[in-house]
This record gives structure tokens, sequence and C-alpha cells, in this order.
């Protein structure tokens, strides 16, 4: 008899939070998380959630926002204008935005190794509210909003910039969010009337994530942050007139990553019993020796990430296990693994057979292709042919051992 010994190592969690944050005077800050938990019902999906509470646009129009894949946050950024807008201003002498709509990578390191990985974010759409310094008849003698701003008021579209649904406004101001495609440069809208005192308040934005690959990395907390700069000429950049009230936006980002291992073995199945094929009878009813003695055992394993196994022994044979008999004798027993489809070990190939050996060369590292849930595997154990020869000139002899298989997360 060998006694299988099973070890199931858990997974450490590992988050990955993103946000916004930092101590320098003059910084706004903001707090992105999203985390990576493995669904047991849909195993072929391995991203991120994001898990930032949502304040800003998407709290009254999540539809869009889910359409567009964005998540919006409400910035404490506000914008004056140091003098008024003139009827038919420049450019940069009125409202305009050029906002930072391009990819940016983010580096996030392993708060424990220092592993590192990357996450990509982009400013997707800019919104808030805006108040003109007076009522919008008063400047246009009689007309409305639509008439203060060349192609109408802000819940239009600041080509290229485009215009979302849902906005309100007052006599003095209006709501306003446009959605800003990938890399489209400056938005404008031009002043038909000279504006006397505008002000942006209550910024909010949205934004898209690209996350890393959760199945390669490991267990535990990857932080990272992305500065933008805000004014004339950085990245948040409102012209010359539109000044801010903090001169940076900061994101920190924390990923966080709820890895699954997890193997289980049938009642009974941490207790082995080599036998020849058909059982010891049939081979008695041949009258000649069985060519090896052997068991399958089948366990169920879940897997989220990377793992390694190990081979553990109470008696080592060379780069082996051993089992001895009650006479002192000993033999050599092979170990193998056989791991569910939608693992590979370090070559990209399907585990079939792989040997397990002291040294663990060969399954020092499986990878998920997917996330692998209950999904079968087994383990051999056999006593190949020349060893078995000395055990069966012992008839009656018992044979046992040891072996401690370990699935280990900690690659």
């Amino acid at each position: 008899m060998i006694a299988l010994k099973k070890w199931s190592v858990p997974m450490v969690a590992v988050v990955l939070a993103m946000g916004l944050g930092s101590v320098a005077v003059q910084a706004a800050t903001q707090d992105i998380t999203a985390v990576f938990r493995p669904d047991p019902s849909n195993p072929m999906v391995n991203k991120f959630t994001n898990t930032t509470p949502i304040t800003g646009h998407c709290v009254t129009q999540p539809a869009f926002c889910a359409g567009w894949g964005v998540f919006s946050l409400l910035t404490t950024l506000s914008f004056s204008a140091n003098q008024p807008i003139v009827a038919g201003n420049e450019m940069r002498q009125g409202a305009m935005f050029n906002v930072p709509s391009q990819w940016r990578p983010v580096q996030v390191t392993h708060s424990r190794t220092g592993e590192q990985e990357t996450v990509e974010m982009r400013i997707a759409a800019l919104g808030g509210w805006h108040e003109l310094g007076a009522r919008a008849s008063q400047i246009t003698g009689g007309g409305g909003h639509n008439e203060v701003w060349e192609g109408g008021g802000w819940s239009r579209d600041a080509l290229p910039c485009l215009r979302t649904n849902g906005q309100v406004e007052t006599s003095t101001g209006m709501a306003y969010f446009w959605r800003i495609p990938e890399g489209v440069g400056t938005c404008v809208k031009q002043a038909r009337f000279q504006v006397p005192n505008l002000r942006y308040t209550s910024i909010h934005l949205a934004y898209e994530l690209r996350t890393p690959n959760p199945l390669v990395m490991s267990s535990g907390e990857y932080y990272g942050s992305l500065a933008y700069s805000v004014g004339p000429g950085m990245d948040f950049d409102m012209g010359d007139v539109m000044i801010p009230n903090d001169n940076n936006l900061t994101f920190n980002f924390v990923l966080n990553v709820e890895h699954a291992l997890k193997v289980d073995l049938p009642p009974g199945g941490n207790r082995i019993e080599l036998l020849p094929q058909g059982g010891w009878q049939a081979w008695l009813n041949q009258g000649r020796a069985p060519s090896r003695l052997y068991r399958d055992q089948t366990f169920r394993l879940a897997a989220s990430s990377r793992f390694k196994m190990q081979l553990e022994c109470s008696l080592v044979i060379n780069n082996t296990c051993g089992l001895r008999s009650d006479q002192g004798d000993e033999v050599p027993l092979q170990v193998a693994v056989t791991l569910p489809q939608g693992l590979a070990g370090q070559d990209d190939q399907a585990v079939n057979r792989r040997p397990l050996r002291l040294d663990g060369v060969g399954t020092e590292l499986f990878q998920p292709l997917y996330y692998v849930n209950d999904r079968p595997g087994t383990l051999h154990f056999e006593v190949v042919r020349d060893d078995m020869a000395e055990m069966l000139k012992r008839p009656g002899s018992t044979y046992s051992g040891v072996v401690t298989v370990v699935w280990d997360s900690e690659v």
C-alpha cells in the first residue's frame, strides 16, 4: 500500500486597484480599483472587473457607459476664466478642451516580489457644469444657450468631441458630457457673444482601461500611478484663459487578483494499491509474471494561475520515491501526472504522463490557458518491469511508502 498525501495550496488573492492619488500640493487624486476572481460559471472569461465606485455621468446614464465600455469619476477639478471670452475668440482664448485621449501605459509592481505588469488608460469623455457669469438671455439679447456658442449650446457637439444625452440647463449654465474618440485632438466651443465670467465646475471624466492577463500574474498586490499635468499647454489643456484650481491629476492603481488552486481526491483516494492489469488473480491463472504494477488515481483540479508540482518521499531512491518491504528490500516507484485540458507546461505542450521527479525538472511551471474549473486529472504510480522482478522473488511481501504530491502556487 502507498499512502498518498495531497497538498492543496490556495492561491493568495491578487488585487489590482487603480486610482488617482498624490501627496503633492495642488494635486487632485482619484482611486481606481479592479479585481480578478475566477468565475466557475464563465471559465473562459478571464478579465479584471472594475470595482471603482461610479461617480459622475455614469450614475445617471449607466446605459451609455455600459455601451461604450467606460467608467466615470467626479473629480475635484474646476476651471475659471482669467478674463472675459470675446465674441469670435481665437481657439486658445476661449472654451477649448485638449485631454489625454490616447492610451497611456502604467507600470504596476508587485508589493512583495517586484514583478511588473502594465495597465493602460485613456480619457474617453469629459463633462461637468459650465457657468456663463450672466443669463444667456442677457448675453445674447434675448436668446438662449444655443445662441451663445457656434454650433449650439453645450448639450450639442464640441467637434471633434461628440455630445451625449441627459444634459440639463439653467438660465446661467448647462451640464455637458462629451465623448472623446481616441487621439482626436482639441475640441472647441467658440463664443458668438462675449461671455463675462466662464467657469467649469464639477468636472467629471470617463476613462477606459486595458488590464493585463491575470492568469500570468502572481498572487499579491500590485501598485502603480499615472500623473497627468493640468493647465495651459499641459496634458489637460483648456486653453490660456481657463485656469485650473489644481495642477496635477494623479491616478493610483492597485490590482487585486484572487486566484483559485484547489485539488480534490475522491474518498479513499489518498491510499494507493498497486496491482497488475486485471488484478493478481488473472496473472496467477495465466501462470506468468505481470509486466508491471500500477495505479491511476484521478483527482479534480481548479486552477486560474500558474503553479508547479513537486514530489516528496519517505524513501528516496535516486530522483524518485521508493517502496520498502517488511524485509527491508527497496524498489523505485515512478510517479507521473496528467493534467486537464487547458493547462500547459513550460514547453506549451499538453501535460500527459509528465514524470514527477524530486529535482522538479519538467514540472516547474504549469500555466492555464483559461480558468480550469473542477476538471479531472490523473496521478500515475508504477513499478516498472525490471524493478518488479526483484519484488517477485519474495512472494507474500508487502511494500509500502509515503509519497507527497505538492501543487504549489508560489512559482
